[in-house]
């Protein structure tokens, strides 16, 4: 009796279809610059077709507080002028958080050797800092630091130029 059977061997398997997208991260210092630098990223993010990863700079927590959380009220401060601009864009986002040094004088650097380590810990490809950032943190800091280091890619973001507000002047 000759019977066909399927081959059973397993076959090579096909590239993958999907391939892993890396985040692009917007560094928000809790400062008028975050929204610029949101903007910028979420153009980015929806260019490469990647996720979103919003890292939370915020002080350093009190000594034997434990490591903050981005669900904490000081990560929640900050990410408070982000949120809406995400909703409103329609991208999802995730959230990490970054402590300044407690020491001022540890060095230039420093600040920005704890921001990259964030964002090698997230798998981030491209950072988004603003021109203008704190001392440390600034998107030339984190450029020498990243180059030093040897990557990610940091996009330098623009500050929001600012305009005095409107006033209104009753009896004119």
């Amino acid at each position: 009796m000759n019977t066909t059977r399927p081959n059973s061997s397993p076959t090579p398997a096909a590239p993958s279809a999907t391939r892993r997208r890396f985040p692009v991260a917007a560094v928000l210092a809790d400062r008028l610059d975050d929204t610029a630098v949101v903007d910028a990223a979420v153009r980015l993010a929806a260019a490469r077709g990647a996720p979103l990863l919003l890292i939370a700079v915020t002080p350093a927590p009190p000594p034997r507080a434990g490591a903050a959380h981005p669900d904490s009220v000081a990560a929640r401060a900050v990410l408070g002028r982000a949120v809406p601009r995400l909703a409103r864009a329609g991208i999802t986002h995730q959230t990490a958080v970054c402590h300044r040094p407690a020491v001022r004088g540890s060095g230039r650097l420093h600040a920005a050797k704890g921001l990259l380590d964030t964002a090698a810990l997230h798998g981030c490809s491209l950072l988004v800092v603003s021109r203008s950032g704190p001392a440390g943190l600034d998107a030339r800091t984190v450029m020498e630091a990243a180059t030093i280091r040897g990557g990610p890619l940091v996009h330098a973001a623009s500050p929001v130029p600012w305009a005095p507000p409107a006033v209104s002047r009753p009896g004119r």
